[in-house]
């Protein structure tokens, strides 16, 4: 039998910790990697870009791109940051539910500005708001009396002070909660303005119910940039590789002392998952968890079906994932539509008008010459003899 994907000496220590490794394990997948290179890029060079959409089916791993970009940004530019200047490489947060079912931009201003904070740094910032200062111990207070347009204010100056290469949103989808009555434009023009303002990009990372946000203006459809991270699919034989392998590397890391064989059944993980990495990882981890607190040397069926989704719960995100990819999915049809808004001829169009004007090449079907078209004759000038 070759050797685990793990260190032999994991299965000496404790279940906690055999767990943790477990949960600390992430893979690289293709995916992945293409959604992290595209952000890396647009980050680096916006181009006039002030909103990022990242769309994705819930668990397909949005919560571990923004955390492999924070790493990113941290490495590439901490070490070389003057301590003393109050820069930070990037900032991240999380938008959260509303309770009320209205998205508050006031807990959000507040949570923004403690994610920009930097511990060891405790160099005065003039926030711009009266309520909005430092203690003797540099630490930040916020007056609960403050309003929104002040702690607005003193966000717009903490990330002109910090200059983060980006302000990451996860489970930005909570923005789009808001009362009736009040246009969904109006919270994607808030953050479009607070780009604007402090010159710093906004990553807005969620679910497939981020996508009533895109296009909503002609003015945001150009200052801002859609990129999906899908999931892998059944019709794509190269997608079905990639899962089998990412299957096979989390089997070798499971921190048992037998190897389960679950690469036999792609099928049914795929089934269960949905084809998200996310959903399989948590999976695995409940499922490594259960077979730990019962001592089990192997992963078993019981364990696998006992911590699976059900299929309701399965349904629900498969309905959610189809509408949000044919959404997603540009037709045929778009393409006439737009060419018919600019008054353009389809490109197939386009290429039978070149066919049809005097003197341009063609090529007809199977045939390896090109010809010209026919031109009438014409006799070269010259003087005719007349008479005998």
């Amino acid at each position: 039998m070759t050797e685990p994907g793990f260190s032999p000496e994991l299965l000496e220590k404790s279940p906690a910790e055999r767990l943790e490794y477990f949960r600390a394990y992430t893979i690289a997948h293709p995916i992945l990697k293409e959604v992290y290179t595209k952000l890396i890029q647009v980050i680096q060079e916006p181009a006039g870009v002030a909103l990022v959409f990242i769309y994705g089916p819930t668990g397909v791993g949005k919560t571990t791109l923004r955390l492999r970009v924070e790493k990113h940004f941290k490495e590439e530019f901490g070490s070389g940051l003057d301590q003393k200047s109050g820069r930070i490489p990037i900032a991240g947060i999380e938008a959260i539910a509303p309770d009320s079912g209205n998205f508050s931009w006031k807990d959000y201003y507040k949570r923004t500005l403690l994610a920009l904070e930097e511990p060891l740094v405790d160099y005065k910032i003039d926030y711009g708001a009266r309520k909005v200062s430092r203690d003797g111990e540099g630490r930040l207070r916020i007056d609960q009396r403050i309003v929104s347009p002040d702690l607005r204010y003193a966000l717009e100056n903490a990330l002109r002070y910090r200059q983060p290469a980006a302000l990451l949103i996860d489970e930005a989808q909570h923005v789009t909660k808001i009362a009736s009555g009040r246009k969904l434009q109006d919270q994607m023009d808030a953050l479009k303005s607070l780009a604007n303002e402090s010159g710093t990009i906004q990553v807005l990372l969620g679910t497939y119910e981020l996508l009533a946000c895109r296009n909503l203006s002609a003015q945001l459809s150009r200052r801002s940039r859609d990129i999906h991270f899908r999931r892998y699919s059944t019709n794509l034989p190269d997608d079905v590789q990639v899962f089998q392998n990412i299957i096979f590397a989390f089997q070798r890391h499971l921190p048992v002392e037998q190897e389960p064989d679950l690469l036999t059944r792609w099928k049914y993980f795929y089934e269960r998952s949905l084809g998200c990495v996310g959903i399989l990882k948590d999976w695995l981890t409940r499922t490594l968890a259960v077979a730990l607190d019962e001592a089990s040397t192997s992963i078993t069926q019981y364990h696998l079906e006992s911590q699976a989704l059900p299929l309701a719960q399965c349904k629900k995100i498969a309905r959610e994932i189809m509408e949000g990819e044919a959404e997603l999915t540009e037709t045929p049809q778009d393409h006439r539509e737009l060419c018919a808004l600019l008054g353009l001829p389809l490109v197939s169009e386009e290429r039978n008008d070149q066919r049809n004007q005097p003197g341009v090449a063609s090529v007809e079907p199977g045939s390896k010459t090109i010809r010209k078209k026919s031109q009438p004759i014409r006799r070269n000038p010259k003087r005719d003899k007349v008479g005998n």
